[in-house]
């Protein structure tokens, strides 16, 4: 797994590194092949330094059934060290339920050993009754919701939002 260094340059606050990482999960969203039954979702992992990419995924990567969060998690094995301090970027809160494969990214996050969760948008109710936040919360994760850049996680996915 390629590590890489710095975050991606700051559009408008210099020292928010959350924004700067979570803007970068939504690009990652854009690079989801479009689906009429799954969100386009980016997620990327970074390291406790706040500047090292640990891993980055997105919804579709390798497999139709892929979700960014378990694409990005793949090449780890569960509670690998590098993930103590980590922090998951993911543009759409992470899933508590889904048809496709046993475990959700919420419960896949738990098992890695990441403590801290950022996102941007929280699921809508247009597949599953999402409740990621609060049952990352409930196992001492800490999750940061940061709506003031949902917007571009829901312009990647408007062809979900007008069925």
């Amino acid at each position: 797994m390629a590590e890489r260094a710095g975050p991606p340059e700051a559009a408008e606050r210099p020292n928010d590194v959350d924004g700067r990482w979570l803007r970068y999960a939504v690009e990652l969203a854009s690079r989801c092949p479009p689906s009429r039954t799954a969100f386009s979702v980016g997620a990327v992992i970074v390291g406790p330094d706040g500047e090292t990419v640990l891993a980055e995924g997105w919804s579709r990567a390798g497999d139709p059934r892929d979700h960014a969060e378990e694409a990005a998690l793949r090449g780890f094995a569960p509670g690998d060290p590098r993930l103590a301090g980590a922090t998951l970027y993911s543009s759409l809160e992470p899933c508590s339920a889904r048809a496709s494969r046993p475990r959700t990214c919420a419960q896949l996050t738990l098992d890695a050993g990441i403590r801290r969760v950022v996102f941007a948008w929280r699921e809508p109710a247009v597949f599953v009754d999402c409740q990621g936040a609060e049952l990352l919360a409930a196992a001492g994760v800490t999750v940061v919701e940061r709506p003031d850049l949902a917007a571009g996680v829901r312009a990647v996915n408007a062809h979900l939002l007008t069925q």
